[in-house]
């Protein structure tokens, strides 16, 4: 198990960027949540193995149809387990 926190940057929000990332992360069985940010950005923090948390920073770097992705900073931790399932947060 290893966490993964991933900051996303350019027109991510208002484009569903969040709900998407949502599905994706319960569709793989990660823990976490997603949440937009007040510069604009998307933050995600999630837990999982390695190959699934892979994918999901995957989705992330393009993001949902109508979004477009500038940048994405990403970094890897090890796991606190403290999720049970993902969220958006708003």
């Amino acid at each position: 198990m290893k966490r993964i926190i991933i900051d996303v940057f350019g027109r991510v929000q208002g484009v569903f960027f969040r709900h998407n990332t949502q599905k994706v992360a319960q569709k793989l069985g990660l823990g976490g949540y997603v949440k937009n940010i007040f510069d604009g950005s998307v933050h995600i923090e999630a837990e999982g193995s390695q190959e699934k948390l892979e994918q999901l920073l995957e989705f992330a770097k393009k993001g949902p149809k109508f979004a477009y992705v500038e940048r994405i900073e990403y970094k890897y931790e090890n796991a606190t387990s403290e999720f049970i399932n993902f969220k958006c947060k708003f």
